[in-house]
């Protein structure tokens, strides 16, 4: 048994580093999946258990000095996978989160960022050391924790790094202890303010849903709606459907018509005449004035007719048609068919000409048999191509990253100020995911592939941050590991409870909104699951994916900003 005590004990071989991550990843994933009332850590527990694995080292007495740089250096890189995937994710909807309804809700959860943030600093200059130049990195570790938001905490660690150990006696502060102690009572204290506020308002879980589904018309502005309707309107007449859509001022698509018993598909010169039938596709909202101007709905089986009509979901795949808008592909005039869906990330939309097609994109088309199979080699529809990887997009995507995030930006502090290698990547990555089709790059990856980058890069850093962390765990946990606890329960149920009331009072927003609301507020998957648990709808959901790009974002610049403006 020389050799495995030697595998377990020789810091010098790399069968020992790697020996070491597996195990701590291993057993981390295996125990996050149980679950206590409900309630489970998940990968988060990577890090609890790389925090044993490194005390029981030091207590054994393996030094693990010579591969600090080893472990460093796999820290970095599993930090930057992550947040790359993450700005990757929320890039196509980052911008869009702004508007509408959403810029009262992510005002809401700005709200909470800003009080978790003040509620963080009067605990530290009301019960903390002030003079001691580790307690208000250690704080920022306690508010990281209390939100359980693990990119901040990654970004705390690389502003640290950034200002140097000679700021702090010689060694960082290692923030991740004061994390690991504030994060198990986060998670209870998110869902615990979740069900106080339910309850303060006396919330009607039935109500709530009536009321979200009566109130919820701008989701109609890009819903599709179908219908049959007969042309009866004698001012319509002999016009085509070009100058329909003119006078009308609405999108509509008309994918067939039925004319003197024949099947057309029509395009904008087709001339209406009375009697003919139509086969429209609008956004919802257009629906009533479509119909109040064309005619009255009816039914009708396009099968029973006399010219085959199919419809097909086509995949687009071809890095070509990327980034064009779908009108520029002229699919009625070049190729005759009509596209009347668009499912983009599981969310249908109405196929509008100037919507910006993105490779990934399905697309509901109509026409003959023949027309369709053009228009299919037109946009690939090749599933096997987005399988593979688009590994230019991240790792290109990761050099302008790493480059911008080391740029210096002089702003009046005593150093210059950089967003290092967590804000870096993260903004440029919400960018190529937005913007990326403009330079040729596809940010397309399906969901299973985006998950195993982000969740590989996560535990990555988890693991090396726990191990850093495991030799001096308990000595800070006896001295003030249980006031950690106390004051990240604290950062965590205040803001969460103020902005949950102000939402209701005076934004007037749906429960279920609130719920993920809150939960997109401090990015936190648990939470979430609660919540459209209990819901039993999807609406939590909503108002989670509403405000968590911006949350994300928030949350990482913050934790960076902190430690540079008031730790250098």
């Amino acid at each position: 048994m020389e050799w495995f005590v030697n595998l377990l004990t020789n810091s010098s071989s790399v069968a020992h580093i790697v020996l070491l991550y597996a195990s701590v990843i291993s057993l981390g994933v295996l125990l996050g999946k149980i679950k206590i009332g409900g309630i489970s850590l998940g990968v988060t527990f990577v890090l609890f258990v790389g925090i044993l694995i490194g005390h029981l080292l030091q207590l054994a007495q393996v030094d693990e000095s010579m591969n600090v740089s080893v472990i460093n250096f796999v820290q970095d890189f599993g930090l930057i996978l992550f947040v790359y995937s993450i700005g990757l994710q929320v890039g196509p909807s980052f911008f869009t989160s702004l508007k509408g309804n959403g810029i009262k809700l992510n005002m809401a959860a700005a709200m909470v960022i800003a009080l978790n943030i003040a509620v963080m600093l009067v605990c530290y200059y009301s019960f903390m050391d002030t003079s001691d130049p580790n307690s208000l990195p250690m704080m920022v570790g306690v508010l990281c924790g209390a939100v359980t938001n693990t990119p901040g905490l990654g970004a705390a660690n690389a502003a640290l790094d950034q200002i140097g150990a000679e700021h702090f006696g010689g060694n960082i502060p290692v923030i991740a202890n004061g994390y690991a102690c504030a994060y198990p009572l986060g998670v209870i204290g998110i869902i615990g303010s979740i069900i106080l506020i339910r309850y303060i308002f006396k919330v009607n879980f039935k109500q709530e849903e009536k009321n979200f589904q009566e109130h919820n018309g701008n989701q109609a502005a890009m819903k599709p709606h179908l219908m049959h309707l007969e042309v009866v309107n004698p001012s319509m007449n002999g016009k085509t459907i070009l100058q329909v859509h003119d006078y009308l001022g609405r999108d509509f698509v008309c994918s067939r018509l039925l004319h003197e018993g024949h099947v057309v598909l029509p395009n904008r010169d087709t001339v209406l005449n009375i009697g003919d039938i139509m086969f429209i596709v609008c956004a919802e909202d257009d629906s009533e004035a479509i119909t109040a101007f064309i005619g009255k709905e009816v039914k009708i089986e396009w099968d029973k007719q006399d010219v085959p009509m199919v419809s097909k979901r086509l995949l687009v795949t071809k890095d070509k048609v990327n980034g064009k808008t779908l009108g520029s592909l002229h699919s009625s005039s070049m190729f005759g068919v009509n596209v009347t869906r668009l499912y983009r990330s599981g969310i249908e939309l109405f196929a509008s000409p100037n919507v910006t097609l993105q490779v990934g994109d399905r697309l509901m088309v109509v026409g003959p048999q023949d027309a369709v199979d053009r228009f299919e080699n037109k946009i690939g529809n090749n599933a096997n191509r987005l399988e593979k990887p688009n590994l230019l997009s991240i790792f290109f995507g990761i050099l302008v990253g790493v480059i911008f995030g080391s740029m210096e930006f002089n702003v009046g502090m005593s150093m210059p100020v950089k967003l290092g290698l967590a804000g870096g990547p993260l903004i440029i990555a919400i960018f190529v995911g937005r913007f990326g089709y403009k330079l040729k790059l596809v940010a397309y990856t399906t969901n299973s592939a985006s998950l195993m980058i982000r969740d590989i890069g996560l535990v990555l850093f988890l693991a090396s941050v726990g191990i850093k962390a495991g030799g001096n765990f308990v000595e800070t946990v006896m001295n003030g590991g249980l006031q950690y606890v106390l004051y990240g329960f604290l950062i965590t149920i205040i803001p969460l409870i103020v902005v949950g009331i102000i939402a209701r009072m005076y934004y007037k927003q749906n429960y279920f909104l609130i719920m993920g609301m809150l939960a997109g507020a401090t990015t936190d998957p648990p939470a979430l699951a609660y919540s459209t648990a209990t819901a039993n709808n999807d609406i939590p959901s909503v108002g989670y994916s509403t405000v968590y790009p911006l949350s994300m974002f928030l949350r990482i610049i913050s934790a960076q900003v902190l430690i540079l403006l008031m730790c250098s």
